[in-house]
């Protein structure tokens, strides 16, 4: 399998908390992978070894097939692009001027391709106008713009749609599929915005207390969705007690809603119901959600 990174039981400790407990991730090539966890799960501790801003206690990692451990790690860094938390921008200088900036640190020794990257990012008409006068999704394109310096192969996003309006979140996902399309860049995302997540990745990490507790893709995250039937009752207790009897799966979600987890005649249970005084007063076919399948996975791996 060709992985654009992989990690084998990389673990980091501080002090006496263990923050990634032998972690094992494997992201290919063209992928845009949805890294999924709660807040203190490790995620941006995962980020920051990756690029090089911290060490591991323990285990290794590779990008693009070369070794932590190997003298070369740092080649294969600069084919890395990444916006850790938020963008690290110059408030009182142009996008084009931040770009600049970068190409500097960078030692790119011409600004060959700078407006090729402001125009990708749709910020080639911003001209002179200060980075303290964008909008704050004209700051995230920005910052995706200085990760795009040097033509990565592989861009890590920490929460990129973090505080954006409905109009910035949509610039930004159009703007990741379309690189990834047509650039072939590799993409990891960090989100907390699971609906989102949804449009635009090919596969999914859920990670949990320092661990990868789950990879999948998106085609097989759908067959594993379950589709469900969820009905408003007026007897809980009579629905229950025929479900039961008739072997049916659900789930109670409140004192007069049930999720039924089975392919059904809805007219035939209505009627069935009616017979033992229970009466459905509305009913909704209803999809699982990636959030739903986050939390139920998360719940099965506490309790383990």
């Amino acid at each position: 399998m060709n992985y654009i990174l992989e990690t084998n039981n990389l673990s980091k400790n501080y002090r006496r908390s263990k923050v990634l407990n032998d972690l094992n991730m494997h992201i290919e090539k063209n992928a845009i992978y949805g890294l999924i966890g709660k807040n203190g799960a490790g995620k941006t501790t995962l980020i920051r070894l990756i690029c090089g801003l911290q060490k591991p206690t323990s285990g290794t990692y590779s990008i693009c097939g070369i070794s932590n451990k190997s003298k070369d790690i740092n080649k294969a860094r600069k084919r890395i692009g990444a916006i850790i938390e938020s963008p690290s921008l110059c408030l009182n200088m142009s996008a084009e001027d931040n770009l600049k900036k970068q190409y500097k640190i960078t030692g790119i020794p011409n600004y060959e391709g700078i407006y090729d990257i402001l125009n990708i990012v749709k910020l080639d008409n911003t001209k002179n106008k200060k980075v303290k006068h964008f909008s704050l999704g004209m700051k995230q394109r920005l910052g995706l713009a200085i990760a795009l310096v040097g033509s990565p192969d592989f861009i890590i996003l920490d929460e990129p749609i973090n505080g954006l309006d409905p109009e910035g979140i949509i610039e930004i996902r159009e703007l990741i599929l379309k690189l990834n399309k047509e650039k072939g860049i590799t993409f990891l995302i960090s989100s907390h915005y699971l609906d989102e997540l949804s449009k635009i990745a090919t596969c999914y990490g859920f990670l949990n207390n320092g661990k990868i507790v789950k990879e999948i893709s998106q085609k097989e995250l759908e067959q594993n969705f379950k589709k469900k039937i969820q009905i408003k009752i007026d007897n809980v207790k009579e629905c229950v007690r025929y479900l039961e009897e008739s072997s049916i799966p659900y789930k109670i979600i409140s004192d007069d809603i049930i999720d039924i987890y089975e392919k059904i005649n809805v007219s035939e249970l209505i009627t069935a119901l009616s017979k033992r005084n229970c009466t459905v007063n509305k009913f909704q076919e209803k999809e699982e959600t990636l959030e739903n399948y986050y939390l139920n996975l998360i719940g099965g791996a506490e309790n383990d």
